[in-house]
């Protein structure tokens, strides 16, 4: 009679479960994977402080292992170096073998260390074929396929969720037909994700998602919410919408969505992570979001800034992370007046794959160049941070105090590498200060329990009906407001910034109060993220492939690696369709794969990496971390502070953070592509001996090197031996997920 009972009750409560929708329903016991079975029986979880970013993998169902990677092939036809987990340093998109061996080591390795996920997107193949153009039903495919694998990944039929751990997605700009253009919603490919995405979205958020592709979770209820923001609708290549500033535009409702679900959090004593798939990169001469939207986004996580953690992005491709400076914020930018729509800045590339990386890279460091040294570089002899390093050694005169000892003048978004074997396939999990909340309540068992004390629904969601959704406008490229190709010339009398924005409409987010300590993204308290590790798995090992030596085909790919070992056009190398690091190499047994057991490896970790050295990952630390990085390009004055011993939070450096390129780099068969780097320097030096020879008449023994130069005089230019920044180096080689041969890399890096 008990034994009934119970079943009974075990059955009535899953019915009742499942009548809540399926954002919360449990998967079906007949559905579930091995992963929900081993779930149950697992001790009650508690949080673990730790959580996973993962983005990009673009899954594609046509990829056939040892088949051709050239452009017209595409890893699809043709007999090549297309491995068994794909192809490294290709163009070609992930093969399913890839995408389930991912999710089955995430499964072995961390999924029971984890209290939540942030998909960045971006998970169905390029339309990179034009034998096999993509269609609706290959996307959607593509990412119910990805949707299914988390969630057999953290089912939990235990959980009034049905899941585990939260999961939370988002769009990428290859998740839609065309690619890069989504419309105003509600639209077809909001209702599609609203049904593919029904697990992860709440409940009570479905009307904002169906109305403009956003919502959040709150991971850890009460204390922490993940913001899933629309990028698609700030991409500056989105030519079915026209940015932030116009009240109709999608993007400016999403601004206003975000400012009171942001407010609310403030009021509730809560945090908030943001991310999106297309990060806020934003360089001097190029960017990819639209600069209304920029501008309002720098705007937001200035004025909530004791509310928000940090940002997360992906799309990109490459490692590395991006500050954003309120000093550039420009209110007359937010207006939609037609003299304010016209940006000096041309919008990047689809991804960084197909654009110019050392245009990008070295502008970003060009920028980081330009900042002040950090003056709480160190503490001052009475402990207090802030006290100026140099002001201790004037005797007789106050410490001199930094006005922003937190750095808040910046905010940081950092950009994870992808699955995608653009380089190698890599995932990152960040570890998060849980001081406090060790027992706090999990998402797992928040069904209903979500703390509405400060507004009511109506209140906090904006009715998205309001305003012109049904949009007319051209979805074809021309529409798209033309970007110049080059820079307005500066006024030479500049106005000052308008402290208030034209735009009646816009509504200035509400700061901090003055009373508030700095948000966790400045300061180390619960809930800063204090640091990561890296995983990459080396596909180069791991595919495990020979290839036959033929003749007729060596000295064209021996070519092509010598161009790329060089570097000599690496602008022009990324334009061009990639092969990957084996050329088209055919293997000696095309129909036998012996791939050796996959597995990621740590590529690096912020906890004890002795370059980088970021005691934590808030913006202080990145902006000293930038700072370092952009030494050796503002001339011989900062190259020679830089040099001096520092003490950055309690951490020494010394003058190895500039290192010199060991003689070998100058002896090593490369002699010629050196001289191009130092044609001028050379040049100057032929011209001052040409000089001298033709008085003295007379050669002069010695290293000129060619007989007719002595030793050099007083007065002659010597040649310096070059040098670069090791933090800068290091740098680049995580940048590209260590698919750089060292020599390869150190060449990379002197060119800028």
């Amino acid at each position: 009679m008990v034994c009934c009972s119970m079943a009974l009750q075990r059955v009535v409560c899953l019915a009742l479960v499942l009548c809540h929708g399926v954002s919360s329903s449990p998967l079906d016991a007949a559905t579930a994977g091995p992963a929900a079975a081993a779930v149950q029986n697992a001790a009650p979880r508690k949080l673990k402080g730790r959580f996973l970013h993962i983005t990009d993998l673009h899954p594609d169902s046509f990829y056939k292992p040892h088949s051709s990677t050239d452009e017209k092939n595409a890893c699809h036809r043709g007999t090549g170096s297309a491995g068994y987990y794909g192809s490294e340093v290709s163009d070609c998109d992930s093969p399913h073998t890839l995408v389930n061996a991912t999710f089955d080591w995430i499964a072995k390795n961390i999924r029971d260390e984890i209290d939540f996920v942030v998909w960045t997107g971006d998970s169905a193949r390029h339309d990179s074929d034009e034998k096999i153009p993509r269609n609706q039903d290959q996307v959607l495919n593509s990412n119910r396929y990805v949707a299914s694998k988390f969630l057999d990944l953290f089912a939990d039929v235990t959980a009034s969720t049905g899941m585990a751990v939260p999961v939370i997605p988002t769009f990428g700009n290859n998740d839609i037909l065309p690619h890069n253009i989504l419309l105003p919603g509600p639209n077809r490919w909001l209702q599609y994700y609203t049904d593919i995405w029904r697990r992860f979205i709440p409940e009570e958020q479905r009307h904002s998602f169906e109305f403009g592709g956003w919502f959040y979770v709150e991971v850890i209820p009460n204390h922490l919410a993940v913001f899933s923001l629309n990028s698609l609708y700030f991409f500056d290549r989105n030519a079915g919408v026209d940015g932030c500033a116009n009240p109709v535009e999608p993007g400016y409702k999403q601004f206003e969505w975000l400012r009171v679900q942001l407010q609310f959090m403030r009021e509730r004593g809560m945090k908030a992570i943001l991310m999106g798939h297309v990060p806020p990169a934003r360089t001097e001469s190029k960017q990819l979001w639209d600069e209304a939207c920029w501008q309002k986004y720098t705007i937001w996580l200035q004025q909530y800034r004791d509310v928000i953690v940090s940002g997360l992005f992906g799309h990109m491709n490459i490692d590395h992370f991006l500050l954003q400076d309120t000093k550039d914020i420009d209110l007359s930018l937010l207006s939609d007046a037609p003299e304010h729509k016209v940006s000096t800045r041309e919008y990047m590339q689809d991804e960084l794959s197909v654009e110019s990386a050392t245009d990008y890279l070295h502008e970003l460091r060009q920028r980081w160049s330009k900042l002040e040294p950090p003056m709480n570089i160190s503490p001052g002899k009475s402990g207090k941070v802030g006290e100026d390093k140099k002001s201790r050694k004037k005797k007789g005169r106050k410490p001199k105090k930094n006005k922003d000892p937190w750095g808040e003048r910046y905010s940081l978004s950092l950009v994870g590498p992808s699955i995608v074997p653009t380089y190698f396939p890599t995932l990152r999990v960040f570890e998060y200060n849980i001081t406090g909340l060790e027992n706090a309540a999990l998402w797992r068992d928040s069904l209903g329990r979500v703390d509405m004390m400060v507004q009511d629904d109506a209140q906090r969601h904006l009715d998205l009906r309001d305003g012109v959704w049904e949009d007319s406008r051209p979805v074809a490229e021309s529409a798209k407001k033309k970007q110049p190709k080059h820079k307005k010339p500066k006024d030479k009398n500049p106005k000052k910034k308008p402290t208030k924005p034209k735009d009646p409409n816009f509504k200035m987010p509400e700061p901090p109060s003055k009373s508030s300590p700095p948000g966790p993204a400045y300061s180390a308290q619960p809930l800063t993220l204090v640091g990561y590790t890296q995983y990459f798995a080396n596909l180069t090992f791991i595919n495990n492939l020979t290839f036959e030596d033929t003749s007729s085909s060596a000295p064209a790919l021996e070519a092509e690696s010598e161009e790329f070992s060089i570097l000599e056009s690496f602008a022009d190398w990324l334009l061009r369709w990639r092969q990957g690091k084996q050329g088209n190499k055919k293997p000696r047994s095309p129909n036998k794969p012996h791939p050796r057991e996959f597995q990621f490896e740590v590529e690096y970790s912020t906890f004890d990496d002795k370059i980088y050295k970021l005691g934590d990952l808030t913006v202080n630390s990145f902006v000293q971390l930038a700072y370092r990085m952009g030494q050796q390009t503002r001339g011989k004055k900062s190259a020679a502070k830089f040099t001096d011993l520092i003490e950055v939070n309690g951490t020494e450096y010394h003058d190895e953070e500039v290192m010199e390129l060991e003689d070998e780099m100058e002896n090593d068969g490369d002699s010629d592509e050196d001289s191009d780097d130092e044609s001028e320097e050379e040049e100057e030096d032929d011209d001052f001996d040409a000089e001298k020879e033709s008085d003295d008449k007379k050669p002069k023994k010695g290293k000129g090197g060619k007989g007719d130069k002595g030793k050099k005089k007083k007065g002659k230019k010597k040649k310096k031996a070059k040098k670069i920044n090791k933090t800068w180096l290091h740098f680049l080689d995580h940048a590209f997920v260590e698919t750089l041969e060292k020599k390869e890399l150190k060449k990379f890096a002197k060119k800028w």
